[in-house]
């Protein structure tokens, strides 16, 4: 496990989808320097199916040592984060960090995916990530030292990560494009970087993708933390980087990776693209 430095003490943090899986993992870490998490995701009433709400999150942000703004926000809706970026600076004064995280998945062929469900991966993950993007900017141009971190795979144009599930696909490399775009658009005032796993994370999500015991074959979310967390604490030049979890905490100077697993010693999923 990569230590925490301090580093993050008082900056503020909007995360997207933070009330559950990969967002709270890295608002907790975040949280355990002190710092400010702006829980933004749709989750205010307790789920049937998926655990944890903004308010149950804000709880676990506070009692890790960190400041919790919980925010109902649906990326789908402009004018909710909108609505969220300018509660954030009215409650901390500014925003230093935004994490992409929301993202919609549906690993269905073309045939198979409901235009609804295309239509939502493109709304949450391309045009949400966008938008969140703009309007967390000119707050972003302001600090001393500003990221954008987007949850997106290296863009990687072989057939192979297109033919089974093509809109899905195209929605995640709609938001590393922004990566690309933004990160040479700001290059100097706003570092943007995209962060990937190499193996497949234990979330609900993957619960419900994945079957019984498919967790045994995953990574727990604290991997991808660690690894937001190196990120986020690097000087802004560090920018228009596409990092893969496991490659970078190796540089990092972590060994042991058995502590990242659901089951110790299990061959894992490869995600790596």
């Amino acid at each position: 496990m990569l230590p925490n430095t301090g580093k993050l003490a008082g900056c503020t943090l909007f995360i997207t989808g933070a009330s559950r899986g990969i967002g709270k993992a890295i608002a907790l870490k975040a949280a355990k320097d002190g710092a400010n998490i702006v829980i933004a995701a749709k989750t205010a009433e307790p789920h049937p199916t998926l655990p944890g709400t903004i308010y149950t999150a804000a709880a676990e942000i506070e009692a890790a040592g960190g400041k919790a703004l919980p925010c109902i926000v649906n990326v789908r809706e402009e004018q909710q984060i909108i609505n969220a970026v300018e509660k954030a600076v009215k409650t901390f004064g500014g925003i230093d960090i935004l994490v992409n995280n929301a993202s919609a998945i549906s690993l269905t062929g073309t045939l198979e995916t409901e235009t609804k469900k295309v239509n939502l991966m493109m709304d949450v993950n391309v045009r949400g990530t966008y938008l969140t993007s703009k309007t967390c900017l000119p707050h972003l141009r302001k600090s001393r030292n500003p990221h954008i971190l987007n949850l997106s795979p290296p863009m990687n144009m072989n057939p192979m990560w297109f033919k089974n599930h093509c809109a899905y696909t195209i929605s995640k490399y709609g938001m590393s494009m922004c990566v690309l775009g933004m990160a040479e658009e700001f290059r100097g005032e706003v570092a943007v970087n995209a962060l990937w796993p190499k193996t497949a994370i234990h979330t609900a999500a993957m619960d419900m993708l994945g079957g019984a015991g498919i967790e045994k074959q995953c990574r727990k979310t604290d991997i991808l933390a660690d690894a937001a967390y190196c990120i986020l604490t690097k000087p802004k030049t560090f920018t228009g980087n596409f990092v893969i979890d496991e490659v970078l905490l190796r540089e990092e100077g972590v060994k042991d990776f058995d502590v990242y697993a659901i089951a110790p010693g299990k061959t894992d999923l490869q995600d790596e693209k």
